[in-house]
């Protein structure tokens, strides 16, 4: 029996920041980034995508004003509700169902990282 639509984007979808050298395992290699970060050429991601990252000003936020995690959270979910995000995680789903992917961030900490949230987001929306 094949596996649905939610369960093939779960074992498609691998987590890695963008500095980690790239392998063999990762499939599309997608940047959700506000910024482009440094020294990174644009040879190394195959789609680049600011509509699934965090505002600037929740960045700020959470970055250098000590917003905390558990607030974050909620902030960071509710933007992924807009149309243009809705419209990005939808393509997203649809690439992850399809095959490998891996969603990039500059984060070192990937249980205190967007990409974390946007994993499941991307995984809801491929059911």
């Amino acid at each position: 029996m094949l596996p649905d639509a939610k369960t093939r984007a779960r074992r498609n979808l691998r987590l890695k920041r963008i500095y980690d050298p790239p392998s063999g395992n990762d499939g599309l290699r997608v940047l959700s980034t506000r910024y482009w970060p440094r020294g990174v050429p644009k040879s190394a991601v195959d789609e680049y995508t600011t509509k699934t990252a965090p505002s600037r000003a929740l960045l700020r936020e959470f970055k250098h004003e000590g917003l905390s995690w558990e607030d974050y959270v909620p902030r960071y979910l509710e933007e992924m509700r807009s149309d243009d995000a809705q419209s990005a995680i939808g393509r997203l789903a649809a690439m992850a169902k399809s095959g490998r992917m891996t969603l990039m961030c500059v984060c070192e900490d990937e249980n205190r990282c967007h990409r974390k949230l946007l994993r499941q987001l991307i995984i809801e929306a491929a059911a």
